[in-house]
C-alpha cells in the first residue's frame, strides 16, 4: 500500500487492541529515570497529538487545504525535550520537532499548540507567529524563533546565543534571557554533514577549548536516513563523540524514559556547567521524508515496515502498559479523543482567512519594534577620557579609515549593548587598522577577535542580537562574505518576516570592500560584487566615498539597527581607507574633519557636488574619480557637472536622484561593479521607467572579470580617463540617434 499514512495509523490501534508492543531498544525504566507517572502520561499525549497533526496535514494537503506535509512521525521522542527544558530556554528547531512545540506550549497558559500548528499549515493569516507566510514551529510566548529551513542554517546563530547569556552578565547589560537559560538546537543526522553544522561544532569546541560558559544543547535526532541517502551506522557518533570540549551523550529516542535522563543529564552541564552538549537522539522516520516522497522508490517493503514497527508512539505505549499506568482502552480513548480535538480545530483553521495582497505579504520585511527613545551622546568629559592621547587628533582632518574609528568609539560610549567582533580587530585593529585602539578603550568583551570563520562571525552577530546586543562585526574583505552569505540571506533578513516583525535581529556588519587597490592581492581583496547583499529584502546596504560620509551614516545605521530592528550591511572601499590627496601629491584634498557627534546623513540624502546639465550618479570609489574628471571636464573642456553620490545602494535613494537629475539633459552612472548585476543595472531601471523621456543616459562600469593581481587592474575598472571620455561623448549630438533617450555602452 503506497499511503502509508492509513497503515501507520491503522497499526497503531490494532497493536494498541492486541497489547502488542515493540520489544524495549533499551532498559533504563521510568523508575531509574525517575520519570513520573503523570509526565510519562502527558508525553503521550504531546506524541499523540503531534502524530495525528501529520496526518491530517496529509489529508487536508489532498483536498488542497494545507501546503505543508513534513512531519514529525517516528521523533514524537523530543516531546521530552519540550518537558525537561524551561520555557524561557531559547529553542531553534528542527523541522519534525511537533512533539516538543506541543509539550512546551503545555508550559505557557493560553497557549494552544495544536491551533498554532494547524493555522501554520493551512497558511492562515491568523497564525500567530509567521501570519501564513511558511509553515514554521515558532513563538514568542514560547521562546521559539522561527525557521524556515534546518539544514544546519541554525547552528551558527544557536551558538551566538550561548555565548551571549554569559556576555551579558560580564557586562552587566540588560538581555533578554535569563543569566542561568540554556540554548536548545535541534536538527538532523543529514544536516550534521552540512558545512554550517560542521564549523558551528568546530567553533564550540574552540570556545570551550577556552573554557569559557557556552550553555547549549545540541539535539541531534538521526533517524539515519537523509530525505533517500542513508547515514552510515554509526557515523554521527564517531565524528563528533571525540571533539574537544563538547560532553556527547547518546539516548534511544523511542524510550521515553532513556530519553528523559538523558535530557536531564544535558540540562546539568549546560545550565550548572556551562559546558556544551551534543545530544544524540537515535529515532526513526516514518511516512517518508514529506508527502510527495515516495519512499518505495529507495527502499525496499521490508525497510519500511520495520521502520514503522518501531513506532516511538507504539513504545511508549508499551512504558505506560508495563508500568500499570494506562490500560488498553486508556489508551485507545486517549488517541481518539486528540482525533476528534485535532479535526474539529482543522475545521476552524481552514476557514481562517488568507494573505491577500502583497502588501499584507511584505508588510513584515521591516521589523515591528516598540518606539525606543534615543540614547543620550556621550559628553566631552566623557570622550575625553575614552579617546585619551587620541582625543587632540580629532579636531584634525583625518582619512576614511581614521574617520570610522572615531565614530565606532564615540558609537559605542553611545550605545552600551554594542559590540564589535571580527577576525583581527582586537589588538591588531583589523588589516587596516580600522579598529585600532577600540580593544584598549572598551575592553576584550565588548572588541573581540573570533576565529577565522564568516559563518561563525554572522551566526554569533544573529544569535548575539537576540539577547539584546547590537552586533557590529567585521568581515575582513568582502570576498569572505560569500563564504558565509546564506547566514544573512537564509537566517538574518528572513527573521522579520517569518515572525512577522516579532523577532528581530538588528545589525550592522561592516565589510571592508570594492577594488582599486592597485593590483594588490589579486580577486580575494578586490571584489566588486555587491548583487548578493542587493538582493535581500528588507537588509539596508550602505557605502559611503569619504571620511565624513562615513561617520554620519555610521551613526545612522547604529540608530536603525537600534530603534528599528533592522540588518544593515555597511560597506567601506578599501581603496580609500589611506587616501590622503584628491587632484595632485600632497593637496590632502580627501582629508576632512571628523564631524560633531550629533551630525548624521538622513536614509536616502544623497551628496551632491558641483551644478550642470549632466548628472553622473555613483558612489564610493567611483565618486572619488568623478570628482577628479570634474575638474578636467570644467578646466579643460569648459563642461560642468554635477556629481551624485547615491550613498545608499539598497534600497535605492529614489527621492533623492529623481529630484537631483529633474534639470539633467544627461546622466551618466559610474557604477565600479561588474556589468551584470551591478547596482548600475537599478540605476538604469530606475531612470528608464521614471525619467524624462529626453534623458540621454549612459553607463560605465567594471568588466564581467575577476580583478587580476598586478597592474592589469587597471582594464577592468572605470577610471578618472574613462569618466571624462563618457561625459564629452553625451555632449555629442551624433549619439542622439541611438534610440534618442537611451545611449549605453
Amino acid at each position: 500500500m503506497l499511503d502509508r499514512t492509513i497503515v501507520v495509523d491503522e497499526q497503531f490501534i490494532n497493536r494498541i487492541q492486541q497489547a502488542d508492543f515493540p520489544k524495549p531498544n533499551s532498559t533504563m525504566s521510568p523508575e531509574t529515570a525517575e520519570l513520573d507517572k503523570k509526565t510519562a502520561i502527558e508525553l503521550f499525549d504531546s506524541q499523540i497529538k503531534s502524530r495525528l497533526l501529520d496526518l491530517i496535514a496529509r489529508q487536508l494537503k489532498e483536498k488542497g487545504l494545507s501546503f505543508y506535509t513534513i512531519g514529525s512521525s517516528g521523533h514524537e521522542g523530543n516531546a521530552v525535550w519540550g518537558q525537561v527544558f524551561r520555557p524561557d530556554d531559547m529553542a531553534f528547531l528542527h523541522y519534525r520537532s511537533g512533539a516538543f512545540y506541543l509539550q512546551r506550549a503545555k508550559k505557557i497558559q493560553g497557549s494552544d499548540g495544536v491551533r498554532d500548528i494547524l493555522l501554520s499549515l493551512v497558511a492562515a493569516a491568523t497564525d500567530p507567529i509567521s501570519v501564513g507566510r511558511h509553515k514554521v514551529f515558532g513563538s514568542v510566548p514560547l521562546n521559539i524563533p522561527p525557521q524556515t529551513t534546518t539544514i544546519a542554517s541554525h547552528l551558527p546563530k544557536a551558538l551566538g546565543a550561548a555565548l551571549s547569556i554569559t556576555r551579558a552578565k560580564e557586562l552587566n547589560t540588560h538581555s533578554n534571557l535569563n543569566p542561568d537559560s540554556v540554548i536548545i538546537c535541534s536538527f538532523g543526522d543529514a544536516s550534521t554533514n552540512h558545512a554550517s553544522a560542521q564549523t558551528t561544532l568546530n567553533s564550540c569546541s574552540w570556545i570551550s577549548q577556552q573554557n569559557y560558559p557556552l550553555p547549549l544543547v545540541f539535539i541531534c535526532e538521526d533517524n539515519g536516513i537523509g530525505i533517500s541517502v542513508p547515514t552510515p551506522a554509526g557515523w554521527i557518533e564517531r565524528s563528533v563523540s571525540a571533539r574537544p570540549g563538547l560532553h556527547y551523550i547518546a539516548c534511544d529516542g523511542l524510550n521515553i524514559a532513556d530519553t528523559y535522563a538523558a535530557a536531564q543529564e544535558a540540562e546539568y552541564l549546560a545550565r550548572v556547567k556551562k559546558q556544551p552538549v551534543f545530544l544524540h537522539m537515535r529515532c526513526v522516520r516514518l511516512l517518508g521524508h514529506a508527502g510527495s516522497d515516495i519512499e518505495a522508490q529507495y527502499n525496499t517493503q521490508a525497510e519500511i515496515e520495520a521502520r514503522e514497527a518501531q513506532d516511538p508512539l507504539l513504545h511508549t505505549a508499551g512504558i505506560l502498559y508495563r508500568e500499570g499506568w494506562m490500560t488498553v482502552q486508556d489508551m485507545l480513548s486517549l488517541y481518539r479523543n486528540n482525533k476528534d480535538l485535532i479535526e474539529a480545530k482543522a475545521v476552524e483553521a481552514i476557514r481562517q482567512p488568507k494573505l491577500t495582497s502583497a502588501e499584507a505579504v511584505m508588510s513584515s520585511l521591516i521589523p515591528s519594534v516598540p518606539k525606543k527613545p534615543a540614547l543620550p551622546l556621550p559628553s566631552e568629559e566623557q570622550r575625553a577620557k575614552v579617546f585619551a592621547n587620541a582625543f587632540s587628533q580629532l579636531a584634525q582632518k583625518r582619512n576614511l579609515c581614521q574617520q570610522i574609528n572615531f565614530a565606532l568609539t564615540d558609537l559605542m560610549m553611545q550605545y552600551p549593548n554594542m559590540l564589535v567582533f571580527g577576525e583581527d580587530v582586537g589588538k591588531k585593529g583589523g588589516v587596516y587598522r580600522v579598529t585600532a585602539d577600540l580593544q584598549v578603550r572598551f575592553g576584550q568583551r565588548r572588541v573581540f577577535d573570533t576565529l577565522l570563520d564568516e559563518t561563525t562571525i554572522l551566526g554569533t552577530a544573529i544569535g548575539m542580537a537576540h539577547n539584546g546586543f547590537i552586533p557590529v562585526p567585521e568581515i575582513q574583505f568582502l570576498a569572505y562574505l560569500h563564504n558565509a552569505e546564506d547566514q544573512l540571506r537564509g537566517e538574518a533578513s528572513t527573521l522579520s518576516f517569518f515572525s512577522s516583525g516579532q523577532y528581530q535581529n538588528p545589525m550592522v556588519l561592516r565589510i571592508a570592500s570594492l577594488a582599486y587597490q592597485k593590483g594588490f592581492g589579486g580577486h580575494f581583496h578586490n571584489d566588486n560584487s555587491i548583487a548578493v547583499l542587493r538582493d535581500l529584502p528588507g537588509v539596508i546596504v550602505v557605502c559611503p566615498s569619504n571620511g565624513p560620509d562615513a561617520a554620519k551614516m555610521l551613526r545612522t545605521c547604529m540608530r536603525i539597527a537600534y530603534e528599528e530592528g533592522r540588518v544593515v550591511v555597511f560597506l567601506e572601499p578599501i581603496a580609500l581607507y589611506m587616501t590622503k590627496d584628491l587632484h595632485e601629491p600632497g593637496d590632502n584634498g580627501w582629508l576632512f574633519n571628523y564631524p560633531v557627534p550629533d551630525a548624521v546623513i538622513a536614509p536616502g540624502e544623497v551628496g551632491v557636488f558641483g551644478e550642470g546639465a549632466t548628472v553622473i550618479l555613483t558612489y564610493a570609489n567611483g565618486y572619488y574619480l568623478s570628482r577628479q574628471a570634474a575638474k578636467v571636464l570644467q578646466e579643460e573642456h569648459n563642461i560642468p557637472v554635477k556629481i551624485v553620490d547615491i550613498r545608499w545602494l539598497s534600497p535605492l535613494p529614489v527621492d533623492g536622484i529623481l529630484k537631483e537629475i529633474a534639470k539633467a539633459k544627461n546622466v551618466l552612472i559610474v557604477d565600479e561593479g561588474r556589468q551584470s548585476g551591478s547596482v548600475s543595472e537599478g540605476l538604469m531601471t530606475l531612470l528608464l521607467e521614471t525619467a524624462s523621456s529626453s534623458l540621454k543616459i549612459k553607463r560605465i562600469t567594471g568588466k564581467d572579470c575577476f580583478i587580476p593581481l598586478g597592474n592589469a587592474w587597471q582594464y577592468l575598472l572605470p577610471s578618472k580617463e574613462s569618466i571624462i571620455e563618457a561625459v564629452i561623448a553625451l555632449q555629442s549630438d551624433k549619439r542622439e540617434k541611438e534610440s534618442g533617450r537611451l545611449v549605453v555602452s
